[in-house]
């Protein structure tokens, strides 16, 4: 599987069940390490590296089935997301309770910010267990915001979500994505691939069928073979 990702675009990622996508953003996220090959970020290797390493380097990934800490505030879930807090030291709590301080307050003001940003600022004080499917994926997408990432991988985002916040899901995609941000995204709904992704991979079995321009593709016959077919 050989796969380049150009910085600043929003790629799509499609393919049949069993393709291999989601281990693919496994590897990458490095919740698997690859039997061979090199995973390149940035102009770093981090073939290897654990997740939290991965995390904290700027690649932020969803899951198809989001994985909130449901008896936590959705405000907790997002303070938990910023790396070398001071208040996880062990003597900090008595010696350096002022930069604890300070340093919680600003993780406060950006976890706000971030959840006014994915429109969740109103259920801040609610355990993010009682969220909908949809939001879920939002409060996924805010816990990575807290991060400032690079790149973002969405597993299925449109999966199990109502159009509305579907919607609203695919503005922030966006938004972000004129800040800077670069996407890779998995996706099943086609017509959510080609109205947001440019460039779009195909994979089959493990590897690359094709990968180009959303129309260019979606009338591949390799594509129609491997997985659209009737559903043109």
């Amino acid at each position: 599987m050989s796969l380049a990702v150009a910085r600043g675009s929003i790629t799509g990622l499609i393919g049949p069940n069993g393709a291999g996508k989601t281990t693919l953003f496994n590897t990458i996220a490095g919740a698997l390490a690859p039997d061979a090959g090199r995973i390149l970020f940035d102009g770093e290797d981090i073939t290897g590296l654990r997740a939290d390493q991965v995390f904290h380097r700027g690649i932020g990934r969803t899951f198809q089935i989001p994985r909130p800490l449901p008896a936590l505030t959705v405000m907790e879930n997002l303070l938990l997301a910023p790396a070398a807090q001071v208040g996880e030291h062990f003597w900090a709590a008595w010696l350096r309770r002022g930069a604890i301080r300070a340093q919680e307050a600003a993780h406060r003001d950006k976890a706000r910010e971030v959840l006014e940003f994915t429109g969740l600022a109103h259920l801040m004080d609610e355990p993010a267990g009682v969220l909908s499917g949809g939001q879920h994926k939002l409060l996924e997408l805010s816990r990575i915001l807290m991060v400032d990432p690079k790149l973002i991988l969405l597993d299925e985002p449109a999966a199990g979500v109502n159009p509305v916040l579907l919607e609203s899901l695919v503005e922030r995609i966006r938004l972000l994505h004129r800040r800077g941000v670069t996407f890779l995204l998995i996706e099943h709904n086609m017509d959510l691939v080609m109205r947001l992704c440019n460039p779009v991979v195909v994979m089959a079995q493990g590897q690359v069928v094709t990968q180009g321009e959303p129309a260019a593709v979606r009338s591949d016959p390799r594509v129609i073979d491997a997985y659209l077919g009737d559903a043109l």
